[in-house]
């Protein structure tokens, strides 16, 4: 596919087919994304992938926490504290679209809280992919960070995987880390499920639409 192709066919996927990804299409991917762009190349991101029994024991941890009512303790704050317009309706769309195409109701807690511990389960992904940045570094580095998430999505893409960048899989950051034996000088960016898509799930048969330029653009001379 060529770059724009890749970039509009890019999506959020919610449900994964139970077939492995290769290490080499990972190691590949991650090739790809290593050529992002970042400030006096600092390249300040590093990358846990994660799968069979270790993702298991993420996704228990996790799970637990939630059980427990622990309260979750981002390393950063990735929404803001109250929603202001626009962005309060985007949002509140963006969870009646999810929540229809699973077929949940607003008067289904049990539904809604299988579907919250889904994102738990990487969605079913078989692949996980935790990335990282040092305490040390600058709000410029969470940039940089965020082009080279971008490229790991549009480079699966490419390859005919799927994606989804997780909030939630960094709710309980020193869960992950201690799992993962990395030191608390790291902080939790962002989660990533990785595999192949199943196309057949109605989960993955929605699209939200996006802003026009003209919305989101002013122009000066």
């Amino acid at each position: 596919m060529d770059t724009l192709t890749v970039m509009k066919n890019r999506w959020s996927c919610r449900a994964y087919l139970d077939k492995p990804v290769d290490q080499e299409q990972i190691e590949k991917i991650l090739e790809s994304a290593r050529w992002s762009p970042s400030g006096v190349n600092a390249q300040p991101w590093s990358v846990a992938v994660v799968t069979g029994k270790t993702q298991q024991q993420i996704t228990d941890a996790l799970i637990q926490a939630r059980e427990e009512q622990v309260p979750d303790n981002p390393d950063y704050d990735f929404y803001p504290a109250k929603w202001q317009e626009p962005y309060k309706s985007r949002r509140l769309d963006t969870g009646l679209s999810l929540y229809k195409a699973l077929g949940i109701t607003k008067d289904d807690p049990d539904g809604r809280m299988k579907a919250w511990y889904n994102n738990y389960r990487f969605f079913g992904a078989p692949v996980g992919l935790f990335v990282f940045v040092d305490k040390t570094m600058g709000k410029g580095s969470w940039l940089d960070i965020g082009m080279f998430v971008q490229n790991i999505m549009l480079a699966a893409t490419d390859q005919g995987l799927a994606t989804c960048p997780q909030a939630s899989l960094v709710e309980y950051p020193d869960r992950v880390r201690e799992i993962l034996s990395i030191s608390d000088d790291k902080q939790l960016v962002v989660g990533i499920a990785l595999g192949y898509p199943d196309v057949e799930q109605p989960v993955n048969n929605y699209r939200l639409d996006r802003e026009s330029v003209e919305n989101f653009t002013n122009w000066y001379d």
